[in-house]
């Protein structure tokens, strides 16, 4: 496992909340989103060359544990990390925190799992081909992920 983040800073906007200045629950994973595209474009790997390949990269598996809200001002850091590759999975981490509450830890955790798909056929890709799986090894030494730890 690495310890390496990538980290994504958003400042909640009043479309981000509810009518009462909290984040609503769904903008939480459009934040998500953003951090792993970012986090990608940051590498030179962007989901436009993955799609012009033929491609694409669904989310297969969501999980959030939402442990204390974010308010109206606050500024988000959206922390990801690409785990270990389990088979053709992309399993991503993630952690949000008040950057203007100091050390009080994630007020969400979660975790996103990605798969590439054929867009010519629907199926998952058992295999990618060599500039995509370049693009890959790209984010695995990003990460520091060493290539036994990948199945």
């Amino acid at each position: 496992m690495t310890n390496r983040w990538f980290t994504y800073d958003v400042r909640v906007q009043p479309h981000h909340t509810d009518y009462s200045g909290v984040v609503w629950h769904g903008t939480y994973i459009q934040w998500l989103e953003a951090a792993r595209v970012e986090c990608l474009r940051s590498l030179q790997f962007s989901f436009e060359e993955f799609v012009a390949a033929g491609f694409d990269l669904p989310v297969v598996d969501l999980q959030l544990q939402y442990r204390q809200s974010l308010l109206l001002g606050d500024l988000a850091s959206v922390k990801t990390r690409l785990e270990p590759q389990q088979g053709i999975r992309l399993v991503w981490q993630y952690e949000i925190e008040n950057s203007l509450a100091a050390n009080e830890g994630a007020r969400v955790t979660g975790q996103v799992t990605l798969v590439p798909v054929s867009m010519t056929n629907r199926k998952i890709a058992r295999r990618l081909p060599p500039p995509l799986q370049d693009s890959l090894s790209k984010l695995h030494q990003y990460f520091d992920i060493k290539p036994e730890a990948q199945s």
